[in-house]
């Protein structure tokens, strides 16, 4: 009958099951985490007995140990760097903290040490955790698949599935291969491929997609794809490749290494060795080289960076927004364009009932209609019967009991209520729409609703409107995302057409791309990337993935948000609040912001006191305390976006 099939797998039905969920790596299995977290436990350790007074025998070990564990490996791979000639920044930072070890300064070059092997950590569990999300994706096609052939039927790997070869697919299982349904009527859950929230009706002639789920009825289905070039296949390279082919993302100072670090080893070197040709003293000599070497290190550089972001990081953390590292809060602050999924990013992704229709005639009114409707879903596990019965417990509808339930694939429900037949489900699969209750369809199916036609004893009695329902901030977000960006939010979804720009009415959304696939998605993209856009994408499923991988940034919403989308994405809103996506691309540009005052400060002090040093002899403390210090103030200007006026009025960067 009607379309609201029930999709509770049969217990006892054999068939291939999905391979177990691979391994994720583990933090502590990268050597950048394992050798990041011996230093800090060393340096920690060395910190208090330092400061304390204690012997130098007692810490002086514990910072050697800090300097070879933390710096071993960004120092060799600074040195191999130098085979293509290229200086390296982290190896400039171990040269720099040796050279503080060298004068003394050894506290000063073990915490140099520390902040940059927890960097490299940071940065290598974030990539491992990536690939482990992609390579998981391959989990979503079942390994086997169900081969007819003639006289009866056998299984065989998914992957030596052949094009015309015909599959058959159980109630409850995975599709094994993209292709046209020859035989068998069932809802199919598509959600991990368009995005769309609930399951379709497939027949005879429709297409479905390896890795997808298969309802209550059983399907015959013809490969038509080769398993390598399924859609599932082309996302998990689609996003592999744009993660790969994404140009390395750095912070605003590690866009001029380069030139720093070649032009503070040369001044260096100059320092220490012109005046050893005029006859100063070897002490003098390198004594004065090495203040040069700490007063010019970018330590106050480094940090005019860092604090802002990380700052920032922790701000937008506390209002639920996750940025999983400082490259990923300035990029934020970069966008001008943003592309939003529809189904769990601008909806909840999860259907309600939106309006009850009882017909003229029918002697109900909305709690009648909608306590026969739901009595007659209740043993269906279907996402509309669930809709329709949670729709009664809200209004506390008592429901009459249900007899002789029957469940109709690609149909609908019927059942004995009340001594009466009831039937619910699909208006396309019923003769019975007709008239006002054609009309009532119509109706719904315009403002982008779902229609579920009930009858009683084959005579329509009413009609129910079911839709994913819109987010309350949804409309207030696009306003918002379009005051930053100067253009409306692009709409992109798998969703058909009308839905589609019913949705985009509603929240002021002018650029509606409806019906889309993966790649699709992820071409329009790439496109607007080509075109010099930076461009933010909003998504949530598996289906967004390959997009958010190519995009400038990307954000996922975190409730319900697949595992892909979640470790793709480079932030995560984890109470689904989309008015939190505004606000923390408003607080990116205060931190952009905040990071340009903090290195003229910086800039200022270091030219000051190698211009001191060059001209003069700066004392050896007193260059110390001036670097300390300009450390010290770009640090607290940074630290000011961790208020909560920050957030709430990000243009004047937490000030008051």
């Amino acid at each position: 009958m009607p379309s609201v099939l029930d999709q509770r797998p049969a217990p006892a039905v054999a068939g291939p099951r999905p391979a177990p969920p691979r391994r994720r790596t583990r933090v502590l299995e990268l050597p950048e985490a394992r050798w990041a977290l011996a230093a800090l436990v060393l340096f920690l350790i060395a910190l208090p007995l330092n400061l304390l007074g204690a012997p130098a025998w007692l810490w002086g070990p514990l910072f050697a140990a800090t300097y070879v564990t933390g710096g071993w490996e960004p120092g060799w791979e600074g040195l191999k760097a130098l085979k293509d000639k290229t200086l390296d920044v982290d190896l400039l930072m171990v040269v720099a903290a040796l050279g503080a070890a060298a004068i003394g300064q050894v506290l000063d070059g073990a915490l140099l040490i520390v902040i940059f092997a927890t960097s490299g950590a940071l940065e290598a569990v974030a990539t491992a955790r990536t690939a482990d999300s992609v390579r998981g994706l391959l989990d979503l096609a079942p390994t086997t698949a169900t081969r007819l052939v003639p006289g009866g039927e056998e299984t065989v790997a998914a992957e030596d599935l052949k094009v015309g070869d015909v599959i058959l697919v159980r109630p409850g299982e995975r599709v094994g291969a993209d292709g046209q349904v020859l035989d068998g009527a069932s809802d199919v859950d598509q959600a991990t491929i368009t995005g769309e929230p609930l399951p379709v009706a497939r027949k005879a002639g429709d297409e479905v997609f390896a890795g997808t789920v298969n309802g209550t009825g059983a399907l015959r289905v013809r490969v038509d794809r080769d398993p390598a070039d399924s859609v599932i296949a082309r996302i998990v390279k689609m996003v592999e490749e744009a993660s790969e082919t994404k140009a390395p993302t750095q912070l605003f100072i590690e866009k001029i290494e380069q030139r720093y670090s070649i032009g503070m080893v040369i001044a260096t070197l100059a320092v220490f060795a012109i005046p050893l040709a005029f006859g100063s003293a070897l002490q003098a000599a390198l004594l004065r080289a090495m203040t040069f070497m700490i007063v010019a290190s970018p330590c106050a550089v480094v940090l005019s960076t860092m604090p802002p972001l990380l700052s920032a990081i922790a701000n937008a953390g506390r209002h639920g927004v996750l940025a999983k590292s400082a490259v990923v809060m300035e990029r934020l602050g970069q966008v001008d364009a943003v592309a939003l999924d529809k189904t769990g990013t601008l909806t909840e992704g999860t259907p309600r009932v939106t309006e009850i229709r009882p017909l003229p005639g029918s002697g109900l009114d909305e709690d009648g209609l909608l306590a026969l409707a739901a009595a007659a879903e209740h043993p269906s596990e279907h996402p509309l019967a669930r809709a329709v019965v949670d729709a009664a417990r809200e209004r506390f509808v008592p429901l009459p009991e249900a007899l002789d339930f029957t469940s109709a694939p690609g149909q609908g429900v019927s059942a004995t209520v009340a001594g009466r037949t009831v039937q619910v489900g699909s208006p396309a699969r019923l003769s019975a729409a007709t008239g006002p209750a054609s009309a009532a369809v119509v109706d719904l199916e315009e403002t982008g609703q779902t229609a579920v036609l009930v009858l009683r004893d084959d005579s329509p009695v009413g009609v129910i409107g079911i839709a994913d329902r819109l987010r309350q901030d949804a409309a207030a977000t696009v306003m918002a995302l379009t005051e930053l960006t100067g253009r409306s939010p692009v709409l992109l979804t798998g969703d058909n057409e009308r839905a589609a720009r019913h949705l985009a009415a509603q929240v002021g959304n002018t650029d509606v791309r409806a019906g889309l696939l993966p790649q699709d998605k992820a071409a329009a993209v790439q496109k607007w990337e080509d075109e010099g856009r930076k461009v933010l994408v909003v998504g949530d499923g598996v289906n967004d993935a390959p997009a958010l991988a190519a995009a400038h940034t990307g954000i996922a919403m975190g409730k319900a948000g697949s595992d892909l989308a979640l470790e793709t994405a480079d932030a995560v809103v984890v109470r689904d609040e989309l008015a939190t996506i505004p606000a923390v691309v408003a607080l990116s540009r205060t931190a952009r912001r905040l990071v340009v005052q903090n290195l003229v400060i910086a800039g200022v002090f270091i030219t000051a006191l190698v211009v001191w040093d060059l001209v003069a002899t700066l004392p050896l403390p007193l260059g110390v305390a001036g670097h300390e210090g300009s450390t010290v103030i770009v640090g607290l200007n940074g630290l000011r976006l961790l208020r909560e006026a920050a957030w709430t009025n990000p243009a004047r960067g937490g000030a008051e």
